[in-house]
């Protein structure tokens, strides 16, 4: 691509952009339909990307024999394995060109080898979009005048800069945001807050949950008053339940949690692939109060992370239940494979489905902001974070409720480690380390408390748990560990919630 027409094409990306209100983007997206684009990325794909066209050819695959999406759906999935890893990073962009890419973010190496995404501006400008939903939507920071505080870490992971750069966008759209970056350091969160949230209508923390979490039950201990500042929540990186939301919600003086936060279903791999909705939030609200109807919609006895996403920006579909999806990014991605379980839900069939349950979501909510007819997809992570217990599956999420209880969560951080282990007669047993709140001491009564409410919700929440545990085995043994505690809770770690 020449210099020139690279600018031609940077312009008009920019314009469509700022110029473009947001409903009328959703609309014309929902209008388009997705087959179209999504076969459109897939020919401009496997003509100019040097990996993707070897990937084929090694499959013996014609590119000019997928004419449908039937056709398209019979292609091999890609991954990090089978596609990312196997290719130079250069190969995975199009014309094996890695300066056609302005930027370049690195997974966290969770999964094992950290892994560099390169990505472009008008990568971002796409994204920009669910950005621009919560800040519109849920936020009405095109009206009020904001403060976003980038609670992300900064440096080459993909949180911190990619969130900064696309609040910059929207204020530049006309939003009235300003943004700051402290990052993850917490001290200075609290000074940028106090000092200067004064000037402005709402202050937007963004950054991981737990670590919000941290931040505001630092200040409340400090005597900051959050309701002061009219706090709002952006979050991503894990699931959380709404148990948490509403308790942090009542910490920060939030009065409507459909409107107060807002979650991203994000990744390092191509950026947010999804936003909550005050609609996703008030049918996710109504599920987190109705177990039955939660599990014969989403089939597991655990609540997933429920966000709509734009299908023209990104295509799912779900194969041997998880997530795949298609999208342009610097290294564009074909049927990718992120190793996330869930699945998707069209509009319709889920206010159907609701209907049948007699709620009505729209009825509820207070404004039609944040009412758009786009699909839902619902996250469940990575299935390898659960423990199998006398064959039921127990995942971290039932546990953490039991955490948010009234009393409990005074006494807590909301770290755990759950695991099933084996006494010296070989009886196995579910275990779950707690971490403490600073300043709270372990007692064998507050043991017995945290082990009797994890287990009122575990019946609660999964049927699994209630029909194949023996009663006699469904206590589970709790113990208490300072916060920071080496071997469960180490400072500056990303934190996993189960062990094997």
């Amino acid at each position: 691509m020449t210099n020139n027409l690279r600018k031609t094409e940077v312009i008009k990306a920019w314009e469509d952009f700022v110029s473009t209100p947001l409903a009328s983007l959703l609309e014309s997206h929902i209008r388009t339909g997705d087959e179209a684009a999504v076969l459109s990325l897939f020919r401009d794909v496997a003509a100019n990307v040097p990996a993707y066209r070897a990937f084929l050819a090694e499959r013996g695959i014609d590119a000019n024999g997928i004419q449908s999406l039937e056709d398209f759906r019979q292609l091999p999935a890609i991954a990090k394995d089978n596609y990312i890893a196997r290719y130079p990073l250069k190969d995975l962009c199009r014309h094996g060109n890695l300066s056609g890419c302005d930027m370049i973010a690195a997974s966290s190496g969770s999964t094992g080898k950290p892994t560099f995404w390169p990505r472009f501006f008008t990568d971002e400008l796409q994204i920009a979009t669910s950005f621009e939903q919560i800040f519109h939507d849920s936020f009405a920071a095109d009206t009020r005048r904001t403060l976003a505080v980038i609670c992300f870490t900064l440096g080459t992971w993909v949180g911190g800069m990619f969130t900064t750069n696309c609040c910059r966008y929207l204020a530049s759209k006309g939003y009235l945001i300003t943004v700051i970056t402290p990052g993850n350091n917490k001290e200075e969160i609290l000074r940028v807050v106090q000092e200067l949230g004064g000037n402005f209508e709402q202050v937007v923390l963004l950054g991981y949950p737990p670590f919000l979490k941290d931040v505001i039950d630092t200040g409340l201990a400090l005597g900051v008053e959050w309701q002061r500042y009219q706090i709002k929540l952006v979050m991503a990186g894990e699931v959380f339940s709404e148990e948490w939301r509403s308790l942090v919600g009542e910490r920060i003086g939030s009065q409507n949690p459909c409107y107060d936060s807002a979650a991203l279903y994000g990744t390092a791999d191509a950026g947010v692939l999804g936003n909550e909705t005050p609609l996703s939030i008030c049918i996710r609200r109504f599920l987190a109060e109705n177990p039955a109807a939660a599990k014969a919609l989403f089939g597991e006895s655990r609540l997933p992370t429920l966000v709509q996403y734009d299908p023209v920006n990104r295509f799912f579909e779900v194969q041997d239940g998880q997530l795949l999806f298609s999208g342009n990014n610097g290294v564009p991605l074909i049927r990718y494979n992120i190793l996330d379980t869930g699945g998707i839900i069209s509009y319709d069939t889920m206010l159907q489905f609701l209907a049948n349950w007699g709620f009505n979501p729209l009825a509820t909510l207070t404004s039609d902001r944040g009412v758009n007819q786009l699909p839902f997809v619902y996250v469940f992570g990575r299935s390898n974070f659960t423990v199998s217990y006398f064959g039921a599956n127990i995942y971290p999420e039932n546990v953490a409720v039991g955490l948010e209880q009234p009393v409990i969560q005074e006494w807590v951080t909301g770290k755990f480690v759950l695991q099933v282990k084996e006494d010296a007669d070989k009886n196995r047993f579910l275990s779950v380390v707690v971490e403490l709140a600073p300043g709270v001491e372990d007692s064998e009564d507050k043991r017995e408390t945290i082990a009797n409410s994890i287990l009122t919700q575990l019946l609660r929440l999964n049927s699994e748990f209630a029909n194949y545990v023996p009663p006699e085995y469904q206590i589970p043994q709790v113990a208490l560990a300072a916060m920071g505690d080496r071997e469960y809770f180490p400072i500056g770690v990303k934190h996993r919630y189960t062990r094997q």
